[in-house]
């Protein structure tokens, strides 16, 4: 990362909706959590909560900035509108997170030294459960044979046999700091000079591939991505693997980005493999993948708005 300070400023921007059962916490933990680099400002970007999220973000002992959008118009929206609201001049870095992580000690730390590294523009930690196990959060790149694999023998298994699936659950390869071509959202640490390259996160995903996408892009323009062990990171996980209308989405969305990147060939394969892989689990009583084939066949059914 070009002319980095001596001491990193780094910003967070954390995105809430309905958050404040975990909100809190979050913020209890970023100053620990930024030993070693100043915090510079913390950016709560709501989602239109109906809770006491933005109160609780109000209340803090370190000093918060909320970001109001008036609607549920999604996390990358809410992610532009929190980083629009950053001077991105004064600062290093700005860490995206979810409301649901708590960071250890000194965390963010290994993050900032990782984007020294040449042509990284984005940095992510190690993520874990509430009771230390992993949290499997790393990718590897989307394509036709995975979904394959995926739609036969389920997308957790498939990662643990070689490099067959899309996710990487084989922990030894969470023991190794290096380059990855995408992880999960839910905690991202991104260099100002990647974040002026590569504009701002694409909001028609809604919900689930944004961080996808924005990676991808990112790389496409020459900024790696690279995972980084040292760092930790504590994630309370949300509900796509057991909500039918968040797993639907996170299909549909993984669908319609290789579509957008491959092309309509391409993607037409893509597309009818995962279609018969939910489907095969449809008919075997699956609630998830029943709805989720109700959005693969009929767009119409989709959600194209986030409930407010």
């Amino acid at each position: 990362m070009a002319d980095m300070r001596e001491i990193p400023r780094v910003a967070v921007v954390i995105v809430t909706y309905n958050s404040a059962s975990v909100l809190g916490g979050c913020l209890a933990s970023l100053p620990d959590g930024a030993k070693g680099v100043e915090l510079a400002e913390i950016v709560v970007a709501d989602n239109a909560s109906t809770d006491d999220s933005l109160a609780i973000a109000a209340l803090a002992e370190i000093p918060v900035t909320p970001v109001q959008l008036g609607r549920n118009a999604g996390y990358a929206a809410a992610v532009n509108a929190g980083i629009a609201a950053l001077d991105l001049d004064t600062l290093d870095a700005v860490y995206v997170l979810n409301p649901d992580c708590r960071l250890p000690p000194e965390s963010i730390a290994p993050l900032v030294r990782a984007l020294d590294r040449p042509g990284v523009g984005i940095s992510v930690p190690k993520m874990v459960n509430p009771d230390g196990s992993l949290q499997p959060s790393l990718r590897r790149m989307p394509t036709v044979g995975r979904a394959v694999i995926e739609a036969v023998i389920g997308g957790g298994r498939a990662g643990r046999i070689g490099r067959l699936g899309e996710l990487i659950t084989d922990p030894r390869e969470y023991a190794k700091a290096g380059p990855v071509v995408w992880a999960t959202g839910a905690a991202m640490l991104i260099s100002v000079p990647a974040i002026r390259a590569v504009g701002p996160w694409d909001e028609s995903f809604l919900l689930y591939s944004e961080e996808t996408e924005f990676a991808l892009r990112a790389a496409d323009l020459g900024w790696s991505l690279w995972y980084e062990p040292a760092a930790l990171i504590e994630h309370i996980g949300g509900d796509s693997g057991v909500n039918p209308t968040l797993a639907a989405l996170l299909l549909v969305n993984k669908v319609k980005l290789f579509r957008r990147r491959r092309g309509p060939l391409a993607g037409a394969a893509y597309y009818l493999v995962v279609l018969a892989g939910e489907s095969v689990r449809a008919l075997a009583g699956r609630r998830v993948s029943q709805k989720s084939v109700l959005w693969l066949l009929r767009p119409s059914r989709r959600l194209t708005a986030l409930p407010g």
